[in-house]
């Protein structure tokens, strides 16, 4: 096993594991690094769950090197696992204690816990302290749970599906929590069904299909989306027009020379992320 440089939280090389005849991860590289919100993304069945419960230390591999913040979390110790933090997509742990109770028992299994009462108040739950947990709303209890998950003070939160059922305005205050935790340090893994929240979210993605990963970058480039054509349409004088292009700006300025300055229905549209991640799994891209 090697070691990891300080700059790099996580570290996968040719990770393999099966179930009877099914490699449910092939031979797959990862690196995280330190302080960056990295989203994984696949269909169902790619390998993600599986992978991430390697990362975790709750499920062994049949080959290949992982390294944890620089351990390898099948025989990492207590001490490494305070440094991890882990949010699952459900939980229904002690459903009759309070937020309050809940926070301050947790707070006990470490060292140097946050300060259980500034952590409630930064998840937002400060009016809902005294409530039961069987009492919150799945926002709330989201917020919860990663207030439970960075109680120790983490260096890595492993984040799986947390706006699962979220509606918009919930999911929206999530976010920023997410956010305001990547700034504090944290290095968070995020697995998602999600695309904008990837999108909005994650520093780097990467896209995991048969148990590999298939494409790597910024949400803004994966796939080599920065570089496909462009379409640009406006309303011509015998009806709609369209025109892919590699130089959409240039087409845009001869468009309004044209036509006096306005073109009009003028619309200049790129592969989005859903696009470009459909066709990474073998579904059909479509530029909309």
């Amino acid at each position: 096993m090697t070691s990891t440089p300080g700059d790099v939280a996580v570290h996968v090389r040719d990770l393999h594991k099966r179930y009877g005849d099914k490699h449910a991860v092939d031979g797959l590289d990862l690196t995280v690094g330190r302080g960056e919100v990295f989203a994984v993304l696949g269909p169902n069945g790619a390998g993600k769950t599986t992978t991430v419960e390697i990362l975790e230390g709750y499920r062994h591999r049949d080959s290949g090197e992982v390294l944890v913040l620089g351990e390898d979390p099948q025989h990492a110790g207590l001490d490494w696992r305070t440094r991890v933090g882990v949010v699952l997509q459900s939980a229904n742990d002690q459903a009759e204690l309070t937020v309050r109770e809940l926070v301050h028992h947790f707070a006990r299994y470490y060292s140097e816990p946050r300060d259980p009462e500034e952590l409630i108040a930064a998840v937002g739950l400060a009016d809902k302290a005294r409530t039961r947990t069987r009492q919150l709303s799945g926002g709330q209890r989201r917020r919860l749970d990663v207030a439970l998950g960075i109680v120790g003070r983490p260096e890595l939160l492993f984040l799986d599906e947390p706006t699962t059922g979220f509606d918009p305005e919930a999911r929206r205050a999530f976010w920023q929590l997410i956010l305001g935790l990547r700034d504090e340090g944290t290095t968070i893994l995020l697995t998602t069904h999600y695309l904008d929240e990837a999108e909005n979210l994650a520093d780097r993605c990467a896209v995991v299909r048969d148990g590999r990963v298939v494409a790597l970058g910024r949400p803004a480039d994966l796939g080599g989306r920065d570089l496909e054509h462009a379409v640009v349409r406006w309303e011509g004088p015998d009806g709609p027009r369209e025109e892919r292009t590699a130089a959409p700006t240039a087409l845009v300025a001869e468009l309004g020379a044209r036509h006096g300055g306005e073109v009009p229905g003028l619309q200049v549209l790129r592969p989005t992320l859903e696009d470009v991640y459909l066709s990474l799994i073998g579904e059909k891209e479509t530029v909309r």
